[in-house]
């Protein structure tokens, strides 16, 4: 928790929040801006939106398959890693959708084309670009057609249009710089990982960053003067050199969004999940919701504002709760409703 600052000192800005975290799941863009919120002082969303819309935050497919909010100076050096892992696991889903190399250069030239001529596009309006070139482009080929692009750093996040996301040139969006060698990212990958989110495995950095395990390891023991590991157990954990001091924290109740970092970037959940919540309880499933979040183990869920009802939140706590936490749980939604800048109603609390 105070890795990640969502305990101890939170960071100034949502942009340091990113940079300190490298990469950000973000598939679900309003959870990924309010997990970045609470490591951070007083951003509100529509500040986040600012950032993001002026491209001090970029969103792309980057480590695993599937968007990550990363700072502009990391995207090239993040996709030169891990791009073409990315492109080898997706190599029976393309040629299953008839795309080959003949196939991705056309498209990614004609998406290419178009954003530099008319300026950031939507998804349909790409879409509409493609099909006027005569490359056939159902919803399935389209999403991987374009993220080729985005692993090739031809196109990232543009600034959104209300609340529909566009694409951009990474040439426009992102400034250049200088290439680093594999073992060199290998070096500042693992480094940060550890720093932004330790104690963790080596299984751990794997997963998160889509390298193999033997990657993984290599970088983690090239990060080691950085870096410090201990063995509990079977388990041999590494952690930041220069971290918080130890000693008891103050009790916190958090409303984490679902790929929060806090459970994703991890390999093993084990103990990120109260061992009071009910059986059946899928360690692997919480991450593909809202959580509640008690002293950094998850014991509930809770359920985000509808467009049916916009002003109300649900709460679902799956464990007793203490003298405190109910308390704890009102701020956290008081903190939430802050963000969105809107009263909000709660049921579940009493």
């Amino acid at each position: 928790m105070v890795a990640q600052r969502l305990a101890g000192n939170p960071l100034p800005t949502a942009v340091d929040a990113v940079r300190h975290l490298v990469a950000v799941q973000s598939q679900d863009y309003p959870g990924g801006a309010w997990g970045l919120a609470q490591r951070v002082n007083g951003w509100t969303e529509s500040d986040i939106g600012r950032a993001f819309d002026a491209g001090e935050v970029i969103r792309t497919h980057v480590l695993r398959p599937t968007w990550h909010f990363v700072a502009p100076e990391d995207l090239r050096w993040l996709l030169a890693l891990t791009g073409p892992r990315l492109k080898r696991a997706d190599a029976h889903r393309r040629r299953a959708l008839e795309i080959d190399d003949k196939v991705q250069l056309a498209g990614t030239r004609a998406i290419e084309r178009t954003i530099a001529k008319d300026g950031p596009r939507t998804r349909s309006e790409l879409r509409e670009a493609l099909a006027a070139t005569g490359i056939e482009n159902d919803p399935a080929r389209f999403t991987h057609l374009v993220m080729h692009a985005e692993l090739d750093a031809i196109v990232c996040s543009g600034p959104r249009r209300g609340n529909t996301q566009t694409y951009a040139l990474v040439a426009d969006r992102v400034p250049s710089a200088p290439e680093r060698t594999r073992d060199d990212a290998l070096t500042e990958l693992a480094a940060r990982y550890v720093e932004g989110h330790g104690p963790a495995q080596d299984v751990d950095f794997a997963w998160w960053s889509g390298l193999t395990l033997g990657d993984a390891r290599r970088g983690l023991g090239l990060a080691g003067p950085r870096l410090q590991r201990e063995t509990i157990g079977a388990r041999t954990f590494w952690f930041a050199s220069v971290g918080a001091p130890a000693g008891p924290r103050a009790p916190s109740v958090h409303l984490l969004p679902n790929y929060d970092e806090l459970l994703v970037a991890f390999r093993d959940r084990s103990d990120g999940v109260d061992v009071k919540l009910p059986v059946p309880s899928s360690v692997p499933g919480e991450i593909l919701n809202h959580v509640i979040v008690r002293d950094g183990r998850v014991v509930g869920r809770w359920y985000r504002p509808t467009a049916g009802s916009p002003k109300l939140v649900r709460l679902e706590p799956r464990v007793d709760l203490r003298r405190g936490d109910r308390e704890r749980l009102r701020e956290a939604v008081d903190a939430y409703a802050a963000y969105l800048g809107r009263d909000l109603e709660v049921t579940g609390l009493d």
